[in-house]
């Protein structure tokens, strides 16, 4: 009988892991969404010349690069909307 519920909970916490590993992939599609759209919205609508075009086509990805969000705001971003918390570390 041990045997079984120790089978079952290394079921769930695989289970576990592979949901949080999918979420943060999707958050992070979703943040290099975002980079690519809202450069794209300035390089074509905002930019007035060629000078502006390249510079928000540069500096929009680098400021995102640069202020991505760490792993522990993921996790509780995550951990809100899905209800999947981050793996314990081994």
């Amino acid at each position: 009988m041990p045997q079984q519920h120790i089978l079952e909970t290394d079921s769930m916490t695989d289970k576990s892991n592979k949901d949080y590993a999918y979420y943060a992939k999707l958050a992070w599609i979703i943040y290099a969404l975002t980079a690519i759209v809202l450069a794209a919205v300035l390089v074509l609508f905002v930019a007035s010349d060629n000078e502006e075009m390249f510079f928000y086509g540069l500096m929009t990805p680098a400021a995102f690069y640069v202020f991505r969000p760490t792993e522990r705001f993921f996790s509780k971003q995550i951990f809100k909307f899905t209800g999947v918390s981050k793996p314990a570390d081994e």
